[in-house]
């Protein structure tokens, strides 16, 4: 048996996604700013699309019929299929330029109408505008630091090393890199090391370029000039059993009374365990709800965030040159396949308007009691059951909802947070897992700090209001919930 390499050929299968089909999915699953980042992107790279503002005036002449929306957006859509530019090459070029009117007539129609019915007034545009220019990019913690280590005079090698330690400080402030490690791999001697980084920790904020939880304390404490209090005893002494918090255990080694004890613990909760929290890029997030729930009479009203969909049409430019008799093949087929490929793009995007209007209809009218009276009633709902009902798949209903952001009278809620598993009651009913969490977060609430309640007695609570839970799910839930067992939550 010879070995070697061998050229073979095989014939296989295999499923392929269409450069439309694909282009549809990422619209649909896009939220809204990052939807406008790939239509400026379409823009640049076809150029017979324009876009036009969502107030312009020849917008709001409406006369012909809507374009049917509710289109498959896996299939392509029905005007393009009988489009002789989508098929092949024509020689009547002046019925293909009125082809292209009638169709961008209706695209201007279909602005008119989803468009919002008021424009802000001229004094509420200029409020928002300038909210918008006021913002201004934050400041890192890396920044930070190192405009503190320039106006801390430090020069020469120093200087380099305190810029090397901040290199190595993660996102909440404390310094991951051992200081061995860090002389090891410099060639610079741990006790220059040692002195830089001790200057690091005077800077702002109090207990940055701390090793670990107790030196970040520490600092904080002796930057208050704490270093003589029962605050800093315990954290310098009894770290473990703060943790686990042994007030009796803490009370015999510092010889002070337990009331002693919980006071000075009540002082070390206000200390920040993470220095760099106020750094976090996070802390920046803005988020644009894609659709509005308002509440009209005894009803809810669902409309979609359109002014900040991008309007686009095909520019009367390239229509008047497909006219032109004059233009060569080469030209008039470029032309026809910008023409194809922009029209596709503009009826993607009304699909995507109106499949996440369909499925936010669906959620409002699934979770009224929700948008009457709040979290504890949000019912189980799942994907099946809307897309059973919209006519879509339930991948598309997962993509559409990704990332996106509903408006409500409770609040600004993500989309996917109405998708929820249930639990029987005993009398059938099913009730969503996010309202008994949040019963279970209530019950924790209420409880006596002295005698705080175990699974168990949550579980025999619950149970007198009709729900049925494991233990183990209410444990699981108690720690999604970030609340402590029994024996560490009492306090003596």
């Amino acid at each position: 048996m010879s070995h070697g390499l061998q050229l073979s050929q095989r014939l296989t299968q295999s499923l392929v996604l269409a450069p439309q089909l694909q282009q549809s999915l990422a619209l649909l699953q896009a939220p809204t700013l990052e939807l406008k980042a790939l239509v400026e992107q379409e823009l640049q790279q076809n150029p017979v699309l324009e876009e036009v503002a969502a107030a312009e005036p020849e917008l709001q002449e409406s006369g012909e019929r809507e374009p049917d929306l509710q289109a498959d957006p896996a299939e392509p859509p029905a005007d393009l299929a009988n489009d002789p530019a989508a098929n092949g090459p024509v020689d009547d070029f002046q019925a293909e330029f009125e082809r292209l009117v009638q169709l961008d007539q209706e695209w201007r129609d279909h602005f008119a109408q989803t468009n919002l019915p008021m424009r802000q007034s001229a004094e509420e545009e200029e409020k928002r505008q300038f909210m918008f220019d006021s913002l201004v990019a934050s400041t890192s913690l890396s920044e930070k630091l190192l405009e503190q280590v320039r106006d801390a005079g430090l020069a020469g090698e120093e200087r380099s090393v305190a810029e090397l330690i901040i290199g190595n400080i993660d996102d909440y402030g404390y310094l991951k890199v051992p200081v061995e490690e860090i002389a090891v791999t410099t060639n610079v001697p741990a006790e220059q090391i040692l002195t830089a980084l001790k200057t690091i920790q005077t800077f702002d904020p109090a207990g940055v370029g701390a090793r670990d939880l107790r030196e970040c304390l520490m600092l904080q404490l002796e930057r208050e000039g704490q270093q003589e209090s029962l605050e800093y005893q315990v954290v310098r002494d009894f770290m473990e059993a703060l943790g686990k918090r042994r007030i009796p255990e803490i009370a015999r080694g510092t010889g002070r009374t337990v009331e002693e004890v919980q006071e000075s613990l009540a002082r070390i909760a206000r200390l920040e365990p993470r220095p760099g929290r106020a750094f976090l890029p996070d802390n920046d997030q803005y988020v644009l709800p894609e659709v509005f729930v308002q509440r009209s009479g005894d009803d809810f009203v669902v409309t979609t965030n359109n002014e900040h969909v991008p309007h686009l049409r095909i520019s009367n430019v390239y229509k008047d040159l497909m006219s032109q008799g004059g233009n060569s093949a080469e030209v008039k087929n470029y032309i026809r396949e910008k023409i194809r490929a922009g029209k596709f793009l503009i009826k993607s995007l009304h699909q995507r308007q109106a499949t996440i209007a369909n499925i936010a209809r669906e959620i409002v009218k699934r979770q009224r009691e929700f948008m009457d009276k709040g979290v504890a009633h949000l019912k189980p709902l799942t994907m099946v059951q809307v897309a059973e009902v919209v006519g879509v798949h339930e991948t598309t209903v997962s993509r559409a909802v990704s990332g996106k952001y509903m408006e409500t009278p409770q609040g600004v809620f993500e989309m996917k947070y109405f998708f929820t598993a249930g639990l029987q009651t005993d009398s059938g009913a099913g009730v969503s897992n996010t309202s008994v969490k949040d019963m279970i977060a209530d019950i924790f609430k209420a409880e006596d700090a002295s005698k705080p309640l175990s699974d168990q007695e949550v579980v025999k609570m619950l149970k007198e209001k009709g729900i049925v839970i494991a233990r183990r799910t209410v444990a699981k839930y108690r720690t999604e919930l970030n609340i402590l067992p029994s024996n560490l939550r009492k306090v003596y």
